[in-house]
């Protein structure tokens, strides 16, 4: 049981009106589980940046419960992202999710002041000391862009010394890749803690179009169930369940200090997840406009 296990929750900012107003309901629906933040991803290049911004200020302290921002330094420059964290700091924000980023497809000429998620850190770390926890992400099975285990450990270490507080992993389907990394950390001198990245199963093809380009191995067993319940969405989501329940049972055994849940703004999947772990919903008393 993860019942006493700190838990987080990602959210990605929507694009319409529509998503805002559902994206409020899914928010309602996990407050109650306490969570110690919601997370708001950061597009490709800045591209989400003003509804990230807003969101974040949005759902700041609502239901009493922080709001995180991603923040990602490719395609940035200091100032810009200097502006972006002075409103954060005056807003009460105290945690950074600090992410490299990806380039956006089709954008030329683009700022290359930062290279590298290390880089961010210092730099967080360089203007604004101590006043923000600094979250990084983790890959269990390296990062697609790493030559080697061993140099994207070294990159993560990186970043831990430029003055990462904790970091998130990518989502991982296999518990003895989390068991191995973690391991390999306390070897380097790594302690910070790492929270698994958790991904409900829900669709097959958007599940394997994610792992592919993140670089996340989906199990060849795993991958043949869910072609067998391809056309049987509601085997697909039990058996999807199943498998992640399963997977965050081995990894408490491992000693996984908590869990962060890609919602993928839809609640329902990780409620089911969280029921089967007999994790339970506080009673929280109606916000009011």
């Amino acid at each position: 049981m993860i019942k006493n296990l700190p838990l987080s929750f990602e959210f990605f900012p929507p694009k319409t009106a529509d998503g805002l107003e559902q994206l409020a309901v899914q928010h309602a629906l996990l407050a109650p589980y306490q969570p110690r933040f919601f997370s708001i991803t950061y597009g490709a290049g800045g591209t989400t940046r003003d509804r990230t911004h807003q969101l974040v200020l949005q759902f700041h302290n609502k239901a009493g419960i922080s709001a995180v921002p991603h923040l990602s330094c490719i395609g940035d420059t200091a100032p810009s992202l200097k502006a972006l964290l002075d409103s954060y700091q005056a807003a009460g924000i105290d945690r950074i999710v600090a992410l490299r980023g990806d380039l956006p497809q089709n954008v030329e000429d683009v700022a290359h002041e930062f290279h590298y998620a290390n880089e961010l850190v210092a730099f967080i770390k360089t203007h604004y000391g101590d006043s923000f926890k600094i979250i990084v992400a983790a890959y269990p099975e390296v990062h697609p862009e790493a030559g080697c285990a061993r140099q994207d450990l070294i990159n993560f270490k990186r970043k831990v010394d430029a003055g990462a507080t904790a970091a998130i992993t990518q989502y991982f389907f296999n518990s003895d890749a989390y068991a191995d990394f973690l391991n390999r950390c306390h070897q380097h001198g790594i302690s910070i803690p790492i929270y698994p990245g958790i991904m409900p199963i829900t669709n097959h093809d958007r599940l394997l179009r994610f792992s592919q380009r993140c670089g996340a191995e989906i199990p060849r067993w795993i991958e043949q169930r869910l072609l067998d319940y391809r056309h049987d969405p509601a085997s697909l989501r039990s058996f999807g369940t199943d498998v992640v329940v399963q997977l965050c049972e081995k990894l408490i055994a491992l000693g996984a200090p908590g869990f962060h849940f890609y919602i993928l703004n839809q609640a329902q999947p990780t409620l089911a997840i969280l029921e089967r772990l007999g994790v339970k919903a506080m009673a929280m008393q109606v916000e009011r406009n």
